[in-house]
């Protein structure tokens, strides 16, 4: 689009793009609680980690975290699909969303129900595990009389911590928010932001945390250094 200034999508390639959307979105909410879990046992039972979250266990909570996404977005994309555009065939977003498209459809209060019903399944139901995990997590770091353990088990959360600040902070502002004007151009700029920034920083905030990459690195660099 940016190339041609052409910004013409047809009806398949939009709603091609808003189940891609829909599915990926889904599964990150999904993946984003487990992966607090994932931090709330490591810390808070650490003897029982290796038992609940043995490599048979971690493959099915993620079969469960993609086909969900799967599901859900088929059926999302689908119902939304067959209402009649009423106000304009002109999506305010860079990209097609459920959001954007919801604007310009007719009123539906069946599809406005699935809706709600969705984001309190898939959006706040994840992030309410998310929080209580984390609620728990600080409850045992505190105890920790150490300072040393208190930053090697703070240390391990931050990562994690950043990008789901990230994600849901830019996710409510664009769709708890209040349809305005004024807000649009905000909308868009944080649209942008999870759309691209994020999954962008996302390899950059792991990986610093992570011992074989930075050993990787060092090593890398030093071969330059010697070979020049």
């Amino acid at each position: 689009m940016f190339l041609t200034s052409n910004y013409t999508l047809s009806f398949t390639q939009c709603f091609t793009q808003m189940y891609f959307f829909g599915h990926l979105a889904t599964t990150e909410d999904l993946l984003l609680s487990i992966m607090a879990y994932d931090r709330y046992m490591a810390i808070c039972n650490p003897l029982h980690y290796h038992s609940v979250l043995n490599k048979k266990n971690c493959v099915v909570f993620m079969t469960i975290a993609w086909a969900s996404g799967l599901v859900n977005s088929v059926i999302t994309t689908f119902a939304l699909s067959k209402i009649p555009m009423c106000y304009s065939n002109t999506v305010s977003q860079f990209f097609c969303e459920f959001k954007a498209f919801d604007k310009i459809s007719c009123p539906n209060v069946g599809f406005q129900s699935m809706i709600y019903l969705e984001v309190v399944i898939f959006g706040l139901s994840p992030f309410l595990c998310s929080v209580i995990s984390y609620i728990k997590v600080i409850i045992v770091i505190l105890h920790i009389t150490s300072s040393d353990g208190r930053s090697k088990a703070f240390s391990t959360c931050s990562s994690h911590l950043i990008v789901l600040t990230m994600c849901y902070g830019t996710f409510m502002v664009v769709y708890v928010t209040p349809p305005l004007k004024e807000t649009q151009v905000f909308g868009l700029t944080l649209s942008v932001l999870y759309t691209t920034i994020t999954p962008m920083l996302n390899p950059l905030i792991y990986s610093v945390r992570n011992k074989d990459v930075k050993r990787a690195l060092l090593k890398l660099v030093g071969n330059k250094v010697s070979e020049e």
